[in-house]
Parts: structure tokens; C-alpha cells; sequence
């Protein structure tokens, strides 16, 4: 039978266990449906009652362009050498580990800016599952290599090659770039960055198509 949005919720609420947390990882190319799938999943769970389960993407963890420029990388931005791999790692252990009174803060990434944010997203200590996603976290090379033995199941989110490119291309049209731009960037870095991430598919512990799931608009 085809997998459903309610398996994943089984999957999802299987992980989650009496004492400790969980961390649960969901990778994908550019544009795959990352974010949608994670947030459908953390609404979902959580219901109505005390939050029990967090979204902590990894978008958070962008180098800023500061620092892209003085790297010589802003034309590369997305790609995995963009982003603060080992800090993004560094978290996701502390997560897993500190589940005492604290409340955990992790990067968010503001899209209007195109910039990450310091301190956006609480964390609280009655979370017992971490869903988190983005592009690398499958990733086999530098520090990325550090993400992987952090998360206790990585699923990956499988979409149309045409229909990811044209929500893609709808995506960075709606922050600002004209369709020319917007189609430019999508064939020359997103396309780049999306070979090398769906070379990671086989790595993961589950492929969702993302296509079964209730129809939304697919962010990243």
C-alpha cells in the first residue's frame, strides 16, 4: 500500500520514547518539500495540547553574507560549504542531550533578508522529539559527516524533478527575483546543490514521495 501522511505520523510518534529526546531528520533536494512535510508533522503532533515535539530547521545555520563575501562564496550560497556545518552538528547533540530545565534556542533563517537570526527558535525542555531538516544532513564529507550519527532516523523527501524546479523558480520569484533571475539561479546553483543532495537518497532510513502527501504548497 502507498505510505500516508498518518504513517509518517506513526513513524514520527514511534521515535519519541518516555525519558530523552529524539531526533528525527527529513532531507531533500532544493525545493523537494522539506519544510512543508516537517511542519504539517509538528502541527500535527503537537494537536491541541502542550507542545511536545519542536522544529528546528537547519537553514539557521547560513553563513551570513558578511561572510560569504569575505569567503568569496555569496555566488555559492545554499551550497554545503555556505553553511556552519560543525554548528549545526554541535546543536543537534545538545538537543539530545540537555533535556533538563532549560530552554534550548537555535537559529532561525528570515527569507525576506536572506539572513540567518540568532536565537529565533525556542526550544522548551517538555520536547521530546526534534524534527529538523535541510539539504546536507545526509551529507558524507567535513563536518557534515557529524550530523548524521546525531539523528535517530533521516527520511527523504522525493518530488517530480519538473514540479520541484517550477516550485523552486515560484519560490524565489516570491522573495523578490524576476523569473529570469529566478530560472538562472535555479539551473545554475540550486541545480548543483540538488545533484549532490539526491545522490544522499539511498542513505536515508525512508524516501517519501512527497506527491501522496495532502496537497500543499511545497516550500523547501
Amino acid at each position: 500500500m502507498p505510505l500516508t501522511f498518518d504513517d509518517l505520523l506513526t513513524r514520527a510518534r514511534s521515535l519519541a520514547g518516555p525519558e530523552g529526546r529524539a531526533v528525527l531528520g527529513i532531507a531533500g533536494p532544493p525545493g523537494s518539500g522539506k519544510t512543508t512535510l516537517a511542519e504539517h508533522l509538528v502541527r500535527a503532533l503537537n494537536g491541541s495540547g502542550e507542545p511536545w515535539v519542536a522544529h528546528v530547521p537547519m537553514d539557521g545555520f547560513h553563513l551570513a553574507d558578511v561572510e560569504l563575501d569575505r569567503l568569496g562564496l555569496r555566488d555559492r550560497k545554499g551550497a554545503p560549504e555556505t553553511f556552519d556545518a560543525g554548528g549545526y552538528a554541535a546543536l543537534l547533540r545538545r538537543l539530545r542531550e540537555e533535556t533538563g530545565g532549560d530552554v534550548v534556542y537555535a537559529p532561525g533563517f528570515e527569507r525576506v533578508l536572506e539572513q540567518p537570526i540568532a536565537g529565533a527558535i525556542p526550544v522548551p525542555p517538555t520536547a521530546r522529539l526534534i524534527v529538523t531538516e535541510g539539504n546536507y544532513l545526509l551529507l558524507g564529507t567535513g563536518a557534515w559527516t557529524r550530523v548524521r550519527p546525531a539523528l535517530d532516523k533521516v527520511w527523504f523527501c522525493a518530488l517530480d524533478e519538473d514540479e520541484r524546479v517550477r516550485r523552486l523558480v515560484a519560490r524565489h520569484e516570491e522573495f523578490g527575483k524576476t523569473h529570469e533571475e529566478a530560472l538562472a539561479w535555479v539551473l545554475r546553483s540550486d541545480q548543483h546543490n540538488a545533484e549532490l543532495v539526491a545522490a544522499t537518497r539511498d542513505r536515508a532510513d525512508l524516501v517519501v514521495p512527497v506527491a501522496t502527501l495532502p496537497r500543499v504548497d511545497t516550500q523547501v
